[in-house]
């Protein structure tokens, strides 16, 4: 009898223990393009083996840009199918799940979410991003760089009115191209938690009059509606806010903060959002306040509270950004988008301890601590349509939460499309214009697919456009032993390096930068004990004011590449929620 007891005590313990453990997926920066949706003017182009013609963007297009557009249609599937397959019933999107909040995407998205949650009882939580939506009211949208017919470019545009007279020729109109505000975006995406639903504990906004303890479906509701949800942006103008709290199960509470702030323009529009918190904290002062009631009450009734943005709350280059605006310039490498410290400040005042958030399109862990527990961890979320494409995996339980990073490698159908690319290729090459490296074409799988996409990127985008072209040629053809004995006090000391070059550090500098440790498996294991090496010689010599501006360069570059190999963990870590602590759960961070 007496070990059927604490049989029974342990299952007890046990089921307790699992009902206090709470799973969440995190899923950023999709930029979905629904490739096969139907368009009024454009029927698109053949696929082999595939009955439905495609509407794509160009390889030109993608391989200037930070992120893919036309894979991540079969990418997204795939994580889900992920996410499914683990049993994972809790899935936030922190922003950017279109590449400009286009209802035709909007309406893809919607369609492929609503076919998970009906198949796998996916509960989903949307908050929004600066590409959805773009500006807070409808705007003529679309691109001047689809796939057209024999390779050639294709514009389509919602509204050929909005376009200089010169530049109507040859447009298609399609109107569902154009740029979406919120209560297209709002009411399209209402299943997936900007609006309350019946199944839920509870649900909020930072306008809701109710309380925790006097909650009702109805009541949350009646005030769910957008015009209940806007605030001031000056005498005349009221904007949405699509901010809200949710409690999917019992003890968990998701706050979605709606991170986008627009200004008005003197010749009409808004501002981008794209700065995020660093305007949103100035003109969304309602947001905060209510952002730290949120936390307050979480507190008070012992919910376990996790806040997701599209914008990081903590620089998410491990505190490199001041020496980057040193060797790059203050323009340069987004900076502007690095949040000011004020914003941690005020977050972990108000009392959110753990921050999901996308945006940057990389995999970075990020902290701030004012000891005795108040602390916060900006936990970024790399995208589905960038190197290394992945998302995150929360497991919370009472004291301590597990983060886990999922890299994704293969993909259903990640080629279907190249045949396409093809053809571009060869009208490129055919008109004599600038052509880009069809070895992207050779990819084995997704993986190698966002690697060569990094790399031309960096070729015809981040180098072009950030660095110092003297000491970018200058850096690239420096071998390996080269680079060691410009930085190294006593260069005679022999010293065994593996063949590489400037060029090869400058790559993998991006790779790092983009995917943490996660980009190791990329670079051999060799090289990266020689970064180290040389890395450690700069510690030991610091190169002097006299020695010519390309090594005091180097200096520089070789101080950030540390602080990149040696930030928290960001790919499968645990914090303790009482002390703050970061700590890695395998050796290999």
């Amino acid at each position: 009898m007496k070990r059927i007891s604490l049989l029974l005590i342990l299952m007890c313990n046990l089921m307790i223990a699992q009902n206090n453990t709470h799973t969440i997926a995190f899923v950023a920066d999709i930029h979905l393009l629904d490739i096969y949706a139907d368009y009024e003017n454009f029927e698109g182009l053949p696929v082999p083996g595939q009955s439905q013609k495609a509407k794509i963007r160009t390889m030109q297009a993608q391989l200037h840009s930070t992120r893919l557009f036309n894979e991540n249609y079969f990418v997204l599937k795939a994580v889900l199918d992920d996410i499914a397959q683990r049993g994972i019933k809790l899935v936030a999107f922190p922003g950017d799940y279109t590449d400009d909040g286009q209802p035709l995407n909007i309406e893809g998205l919607a369609k492929i979410l609503k076919k998970y949650e009906q198949q796998y009882g996916i509960s989903f939580f949307i908050t929004t991003g600066n590409h959805d939506p773009v500006a807070p009211y409808n705007t003529s949208g679309g691109k001047p760089d689809f796939l057209g017919k024999n390779g050639k470019e294709q514009a389509i545009f919602s509204n050929v009115l909005s376009l200089p007279l010169e530049e109507r020729n040859d447009v298609l109109v399609e109107p569902k191209l154009e740029k979406a505000g919120y209560k297209f975006i709002l009411h399209s995406l209402s299943e997936f938690g900007f609006f309350p639903k019946q199944k839920y504990s509870y649900w909020e906004t930072p306008f809701s009059s109710y309380s925790y303890q006097d909650y009702s479906f109805r009541k949350a509701e009646k005030e769910a509606t957008l015009a209940n949800r806007t605030y001031a942006i000056n005498d005349s103008l009221e904007i949405p806010d699509a901010s809200y709290l949710v409690e999917p199960v019992k003890g968990l509470w998701l706050l979605a903060i709606d991170g986008n702030s627009y200004l008005p323009r003197k010749n009409g529009g808004f501002s981008s959002a794209s700065i995020g918190y660093n305007q949103t904290v100035d003109h969304k002062k309602h947001l905060f306040s209510w952002i730290k009631k949120a936390a307050q009450n979480a507190q008070k009734l012992n919910k376990k509270l996790i806040a997701f943005s599209h914008y990081p709350a903590v620089d998410f280059n491990d505190d490199a950004s001041p020496q980057l605006k040193i060797f790059l310039g203050e323009k340069k490498w987004q900076l502007e988008r690095v949040p000011k410290e004020r914003i941690a400040k005020i977050l972990i005042e108000a009392g959110i301890k753990l921050h999901f958030a996308g945006h940057m399109h990389i995999n970075d862990t990020g902290k701030r601590d004012y000891k005795n527990g108040h602390f916060l961890v900006n936990i970024q979320t790399p995208s589905l349509a960038a190197y290394i494409p992945g998302y995150k995996i929360l497991k919370l339980d009472k004291n301590t939460a597990e983060v886990e990073t999922i890299a994704i490698k293969e993909v259903p159908r990640f080629d279907e499309l190249f045949p396409l690319y093809k053809t571009e290729h060869d009208y490129l090459k055919k008109s004599n214009l600038k052509t880009w490296n069809i070895d992207i074409l050779n990819s084995k799988n997704y993986h190698d697919f966002t690697q060569y996409h990094l790399e031309n990127l960096v070729d015809l985008r981040f180098l072009p456009n950030d660095w110092d072209p003297e000491f970018e040629a200058y850096v690239s053809g420096l071998t390996a032993s080269d680079l060691y004995n410009i930085v190294a006090e006593n260069p005679q000391i022999e010293t065994e390096f593996s063949e590489w070059t400037g060029r090869d550090m400058i790559l993998d500098f991006y790779k790092i930068r983009n995917a943490d440790k996660l980009a190791f498996q990329d670079i051999p294991s060799q090289r990266l004990s020689d970064y180290k090496k040389i890395i450690e010689a700069k510690k030991q010599h610091q190169l002097s004011k006299s020695q010519n501006k390309n090594a005091q360069k180097l200096s520089q570059f070789l101080g950030i590449f540390d602080k990149f190999l040696n930030g928290l963990p960001a790919n499968h870590f645990r914090i303790d929620l009482e002390t703050g602590e970061v700590f890695s759960i395998n050796n290999k961070q």
